[in-house]
């Protein structure tokens, strides 16, 4: 059962949320509470919007209520993630490839966010300050508290924190590496994007390399759309890789993660 439904409250309805949204969905109001503790009820009041959880919130004519029900993903149980390093004021996660890091308007019980925020039993906002693909696996930084993540996102906005991915493409890549050199430099939605990289070692039997790459810059699927640019896209990238899929998915993993911490007023290495 899949039901996207969007309510203006009016006078005439219940100005209780769970009720509200039991007479306009049709859904027992067991599975209203389900989707709600799972994310997928939104709360909109003025030009505030935000996903909403307690059952007996109080509306008022005016107010809008969504709910993006889909049985299939709520029926789905999180996976455990492992948490690399935990302070008072951010935590390294390992992300599994197929996590989301906010999950989306269908739920957020499967992100990264929310496993991590049942993880840590925390009652406070965790806050994400980077971005992996959601079909990449690898290192991500989420912040513990505002101040935490103003610092850790300005790190990452002046690439001032050293990433380092392991990734497999098609193809021998080493004649092209000694030809052209260690950078891919090309333009992403009109902004400055360049990529360092080098070659591991290439298996002769699968027809792929290896590779070590290094971000300077952060553009939405960069190493994806750079190596798929030159000639050698990503094993087991459906959208940049003409096909090129792979039953174990996308070969791409954040590795490692570099930094001079402003909070601990110390270098940090964090690898995989």
């Amino acid at each position: 059962m899949k039901i996207e439904k969007h309510i203006i409250v009016s006078d005439e309805d219940s100005l209780v949320a769970l009720d509200c949204l039991a007479d306009h969905t049709g859904l027992a109001k067991s599975r209203i509470k389900d989707a709600m503790s799972k994310g997928a009820v939104w709360f909109k009041r003025g030009k505030q919007t935000k996903r909403l959880r307690r059952a007996k919130t109080d509306l008022r004519p005016g107010d809008q209520l969504s709910v993006y029900y889909d049985e299939d993903i709520l029926r789905i149980k999180p996976v455990n993630i492992e948490c690399l390093f935990d302070s008072p004021d951010y935590s390294v996660w390992f992300k599994p490839a197929g996590i989301l890091a906010q999950g989306t308007e269908w739920g957020d019980h499967l992100s990264l966010l929310k496993i991590a925020q049942q993880y840590k039993g925390a009652r406070e906002e965790l806050f994400v300050v980077h971005r992996l693909d959601r079909e990449a696996s690898g290192l991500m930084i989420l912040a513990h508290t505002r101040r935490a993540a103003g610092m850790l996102s300005e790190l990452f906005s002046n690439h001032k924190i050293e990433k380092h991915y392991r990734i497999e493409v098609s193809g021998d890549i080493r004649p092209f590496y000694q030809e052209h050199g260690d950078k891919i430099e090309q333009p992403l939605d009109d902004k400055e994007a360049v990529t360092f990289f080098s070659p591991v070692k290439f298996e002769d039997y699968t027809q792929t390399s290896v590779v070590d790459v290094r971000l300077v810059t952060g553009r939405k699927h960069q190493i994806r759309r750079h190596f798929a640019a030159i000639g050698f896209p990503v094993v087991g990238d459906p959208r940049y890789g003409d096909n090129n899929k792979n039953r174990e998915g996308l070969k791409l993993k954040a590795v490692s993660l570099t930094f001079d911490c402003p909070i601990f007023k110390e270098q940090k290495h964090f690898s995989v």
